[in-house]
């Protein structure tokens, strides 16, 4: 069994002493009032459920307010989208306040009482493999948040990005990465290649993703309906193995990821909901898939010195597609 002194966590100063709150066993830890949250916070200016603190396969730290009534708030600015950590941040939630500590970023000490995890320590491993990868961002968000009370706008996103992660979750990935008012998920794909199934469990997550979007913008006051773009691309990447023990952490870097933004960008330009990479197009067709209802476009991703090719449509020729082809449970966006 191996001490890892390295375990982030929340120190919670009382009348009584400190009280660590150790950030293991998981990579997400919600806060707040009621009893179902990992972290519960007897402050009654503490919403029910506050905030959700989520570890990425990258080992970064994210705060992500849920719609709170008064707000969280890192070194004293309000969190509206999600929010990197640094070690030693204050963290406030209602009149309650924390230190987040991560000690593998910090020198010195990084011993913390009584906190021991027995998985063991690996290094980093970089093996190639093949993987989809989703971008999914908010259009116009710069403009929402100027139009918004403050309030509102930190509802709506934490509330977007809860029912995200759920819905990412349910089709077999996770949350890679949060870039401002953007996520980033991963699928690995076997040896096979990519499979119907796999194919399905995407597409089912995009489609309950841009419902559930629809379906948050009805329950606010919003200037305009809330409204999301989405890349998808399939190749070969370089796979990180960051984690430890039985519990490995992966995150993946190389060209197929950085196309799968590109993408999402060139959505804004070409008016369209969706784009997928010529490869991602290329293996629906090659699982039978000849009429998914996307055309085809000539665009320049950036970064890239040619022009590329993209498959691209609504999220309208989305739902067609799995009204025909898909099979079994949906994916829906209910905590």
């Amino acid at each position: 069994m191996v001490t890892l002194r390295s375990t982030p966590y929340l120190l919670l100063t009382t009348e009584t002493g400190n009280r660590y709150l150790p950030l293991v066993g998981s990579n997400c830890w919600t806060v707040g009032r009621s009893d179902d949250n990992n972290f519960v916070l007897s402050d009654r200016w503490i919403s029910r459920n506050h905030a959700m603190l989520q570890c990425t396969n990258t080992a970064d730290f994210y705060l992500i307010d849920l719609g709170s009534r008064n707000g969280t708030f890192v070194n004293g600015r309000r969190v509206s989208i999600p929010v990197t950590l640094r070690n030693g941040d204050h963290l406030t939630f209602g009149q309650t306040e924390l230190e987040f500590h991560c000690p593998s970023t910090r020198t010195g000490s990084t011993d913390i009482p009584e906190v021991e995890d027995n998985e063991t320590l690996t290094s980093t491993l970089h093996v190639r493999r093949m993987i989809s990868v989703m971008v999914i961002d908010i259009r116009n968000f710069s403009v929402l948040s100027r139009k918004l009370d403050e309030k509102i706008l930190s509802a709506v996103i934490g509330t977007w990005f809860r029912y995200s992660g759920n819905i990412i979750r349910q089709s077999g990935s996770w949350v890679d990465k949060y870039i401002g008012d953007a996520v980033m998920a991963i699928w690995f794909h076997g040896p096979e290649g990519v499979t119907k199934e796999e194919v399905m469990k995407i597409f089912q997550g995009v489609s309950a993703l841009h419902k559930m979007t629809s379906a948050i913008s009805e329950q606010y006051p919003l200037p305009f309906p809330l409204r999301i773009g989405t890349g998808i691309n399939t190749g070969y990447a370089m796979v990180g193995n960051t984690g430890s023990g039985d519990r490995p952490d992966y995150t993946a870097i190389g060209d197929t990821v950085n196309a799968a933004f590109a993408l999402e960008s060139v959505t804004k330009q070409i008016r369209r909901d969706i784009a997928l990479g010529e490869d991602t197009y290329n293996y629906l067709s090659n699982l039978g898939y000849q009429e998914i209802g996307f055309e085809q476009y000539k665009v320049n991703l950036k970064g890239r010195e040619s022009s590329d090719l993209a498959y691209a449509g609504t999220y309208t020729d989305l739902d067609n597609f799995l009204r025909i082809h898909a099979s079994g449970e949906e994916i829906h966006y209910q905590d």
